[in-house]
C-alpha cells in the first residue's frame, strides 16, 4: 500500500513539472505580437511553422504565393509570423504570415509619418474619391486632388509603377492611411522656385508670358515661376476684363511689386511701368471746366467716363439728366460713347473724380422759366393719373407738371379725376414754377372765374336767390351766381314747419330765396337756410303788424293760403 502511494506521488510530481514547463514556454509568447518560427514542412495547402509551442502553426500557402515568397522559402527557413492564438478551441496554434508583414509595415509607416519621410508605393486601383495605393503591404488612400498639381483624367501611365508619396494622415483606430503624391511634386517645384526667386528682387523689370487669364487677374510665367498680375495693376484706367488688353501666350514686360519667399508668391504690375497720372496730368484739369470724355463702364448707380489714360471719373445717376431721375443709366449713355463732361470734384488722395453730364446740356428748368411765367395758358398731354392728380407732359418742353385734383374744378372733388384719360390733350394754366425743387404746378379750374367770387361782397344773414339744380334725400342743391356754384341746403333747413321739409316739394328750375347762415371765404365754406329766412320774416312781421299785447294774432297778419312761390307769380 505504501509503495502504491509513493508511485502516485512520483507520477503527479512529473506531470506538474511538465505542465509548469509548458506554462513557462507559453509565457514567452504573447497573442497579437510578431514572433519568429522555423518552417518544418511545406505542404500543398499549408506551410507548417514550429514556434517552440506544443503544436505547429499552419499558414495557408496562398499568403506566400501572393508576395511570390513561396519561391524563396524552404524547410528550415526562419520567418516572422503574427501569433493570433496560442491555442484555439481545437488546441491548435493560429499564426499569420500576411498579418505579420502588415503589422511590420504599419510600424514602418508610423515611423515614416513621425519623421516626415517619403514612401514608395504602387497605385493598384481606382476607388470612389481617389485611388488605392499599396505601400510595403499597407493599403493606403490617395484622394484625387492629391494625385497631381492639376486634375488628371487619364492615369494609365501612373498605374502599377512605383511612385513617391508623402503620408498625410494615419488613423490607428480605423487603420486608415492617407497619402499624397501632389505634396512631393510641389516640394520639387518649390525647390526650383526658391532658386529662381532668390535671384529676383522687388522693383525689377522682367519679361514674362501670359499663362492664364481670369476675370480678376492674369498669371504670368516668369521663367518657371508663376506671378500674379491683378486686374487693378494692369492699367491706371479702369478695365472690365484682363482679356481686353492681354491674350494667352503674349510676351509682356512687368514690374515686380512684391515677393513673399515663404509662400513663394510674386506680385507684378504693368501700370507701375509708367507714371501715375494722379501725380502729373491731373493738375491740368480744373474744377468747373468742361472736357471731352469716353464712357468706359455703365453701372446701376451711374457711369464711368475716361478723360485720358489713367484718369477716370464717376458720373453719378443724379448728374446724368435734368429730367430722367428714375431710369437706368444705360438708357441715357452707353459704353464707348463720346461725350462732354464737367469736372465737379477731384480728390487726388482717394484717386476720385466726380463728373457731370447734365451740366453740359441745356437746363430745361431754366429754359422753361425763361419761356413761361406764372399765369400763362398752354397745353399738354396727360402722362399719368394718380389718386392725387394728373401728371402732364407740357407741350414743346421736356418737363412734366402736376395738376392736383383740387385744381381740376372749383368743386375740389377727387371724383373729377374720372373725367380724364391717359394721353388726352388738355389746356391748363401755369400756377407755380419752382426751379429749386424742380416742380411745376398747373391748374384747369383757374381757366374759369372762381364762382365763389359771388360771395365776395356777401355776409352772413344776407338773402340770396338761386335756382334748384337737383334734389336728394338729404336736401336740395341750389345753384347761385353766374358760374355754376352749387350749394346744398340740408333737408331740415328747407322750411320752418317739419311737414314742409319734403324735398319732393321742389322741382329743378325753381327759384328760391335763402338766408346765408355760414360763410368762410378762406375755407370756401357756405351754408344756406330757407327755414332761417322764414323765421326772420315772421319775427319782422310780428314786430311790424301786431303782438299778443295789442290783441293781434299771427293769422290776422298772414293769410298763408294766399302765399305763393315766385315761380307761380312769374307764371301769372
Amino acid at each position: 500500500m505504501e509503495e502504491i502511494i509513493k508511485q502516485d506521488k512520483g507520477k503527479s510530481h512529473k506531470e506538474f513539472e511538465k505542465l509548469l514547463s509548458e506554462d513557462l514556454i507559453n509565457r514567452k509568447f504573447k497573442e497579437g505580437e510578431i514572433t519568429s518560427g522555423v518552417i518544418e514542412e511545406i505542404g500543398k495547402k499549408f506551410v507548417f511553422v514550429d514556434l517552440g509551442l506544443k503544436s505547429s502553426g499552419a499558414i495557408p500557402i496562398e499568403e506566400f504565393k501572393l508576395t511570390k515568397e513561396i519561391d524563396k522559402i524552404e524547410v528550415g527557413s526562419k520567418i516572422e509570423v503574427l501569433l493570433e492564438k496560442i491555442e484555439n478551441k481545437n488546441g491548435e496554434v493560429v499564426v499569420s504570415r500576411e498579418k505579420a508583414r502588415r503589422a511590420k509595415s504599419w510600424k514602418k509607416m508610423e515611423k515614416a509619418f513621425e519623421n516626415k519621410e517619403e514612401v514608395t508605393g504602387i497605385i493598384i486601383s481606382k476607388v470612389k474619391g481617389g485611388f488605392c495605393v499599396s505601400v510595403d503591404s499597407c493599403l493606403c488612400f490617395c484622394p484625387s486632388s492629391q494625385l497631381d498639381i492639376r486634375p488628371t483624367k487619364n492615369i494609365d501611365h501612373l498605374m502599377k509603377i512605383p511612385q513617391t508619396f508623402q503620408i498625410e494622415k494615419i488613423d490607428n483606430r480605423r487603420k486608415n492611411i492617407v497619402v499624397s503624391r501632389r505634396a512631393i511634386i510641389e516640394k520639387a517645384r518649390n525647390k526650383d522656385k526658391n532658386k529662381i526667386i532668390s535671384k529676383m528682387k522687388e522693383g525689377d523689370i522682367v519679361t514674362g508670358i501670359v499663362k492664364n487669364l481670369t476675370d480678376w487677374g492674369v498669371f504670368i510665367d516668369l521663367n518657371g515661376v508663376d506671378a500674379l498680375l491683378h486686374i487693378t495693376d494692369i492699367s491706371w484706367s479702369r478695365i472690365n476684363k484682363p482679356s481686353e488688353l492681354l491674350s494667352l501666350g503674349q510676351s509682356i514686360k512687368v514690374k515686380i511689386t512684391k515677393i513673399e519667399p515663404v509662400k513663394l508668391k510674386i506680385s507684378v504690375s504693368i501700370k507701375h511701368l509708367t507714371v501715375d497720372p494722379y501725380t502729373t496730368t491731373i493738375n491740368k484739369y480744373e474744377i468747373g471746366k468742361i472736357y471731352p470724355a469716353i464712357i468706359t463702364k455703365v453701372q446701376d448707380y451711374g457711369c464711368f467716363a475716361k478723360l485720358e489714360d489713367g484718369l477716370e471719373g464717376l458720373i453719378h445717376q443724379s448728374e446724368l439728366s435734368w429730367t430722367k431721375k428714375n431710369i437706368h443709366p444705360g438708357k441715357i449713355l452707353s459704353t464707348s460713347q463720346k461725350i462732354n463732361v464737367q469736372l465737379l470734384e477731384k480728390d487726388v488722395e482717394k484717386r476720385r473724380l466726380s463728373l457731370s453730364y447734365k451740366n453740359t446740356l441745356v437746363n430745361p428748368w431754366k429754359k422753361f422759366a425763361d419761356d413761361f411765367k406764372v399765369g400763362d395758358i398752354t397745353k399738354g398731354t396727360i402722362k399719368n393719373i394718380t389718386d392725387y392728380g394728373l401728371f402732364v407732359s407740357i407741350k414743346d418742353t421736356e418737363l412734366d407738371g402736376l395738376i392736383h385734383y383740387k385744381d381740376l374744378s372749383w368743386s375740389e372733388k377727387d371724383s373729377e379725376l374720372e373725367k380724364y384719360k391717359k394721353n388726352e390733350l388738355i389746356k391748363f394754366k401755369i400756377l407755380e414754377i419752382n426751379n429749386k425743387e424742380e416742380k411745376i404746378r398747373l391748374g384747369i379750374k383757374q381757366l374759369e372765374k372762381d364762382p365763389f367770387d359771388f360771395f365776395t361782397n356777401k355776409n352772413v344773414s344776407d338773402i340770396i336767390t338761386g335756382t334748384v339744380q337737383s334734389t336728394a334725400q338729404n336736401g336740395i342743391y341750389l345753384q347761385v351766381g353766374n358760374n355754376n356754384l352749387t350749394v346744398l341746403i340740408k333737408k331740415n333747413q328747407l322750411a320752418k314747419e317739419q311737414e314742409n321739409q319734403r324735398t319732393s316739394r321742389f322741382v329743378k328750375g325753381d327759384k328760391l330765396d335763402a338766408l346765408i347762415t355760414e360763410l368762410d371765404k378762406e375755407k370756401r365754406k357756405i351754408s344756406l337756410s330757407i327755414k332761417a329766412l322764414e323765421e326772420r320774416q315772421t319775427k319782422e312781421a310780428v314786430k311790424k303788424y301786431g303782438s299778443k299785447d295789442s290783441g293781434g294774432i299771427l293769422s290776422d297778419i298772414f293769410d298763408f293760403s294766399k302765399v305763393k312761390t315766385k315761380k307761380e307769380k312769374e307764371k301769372k
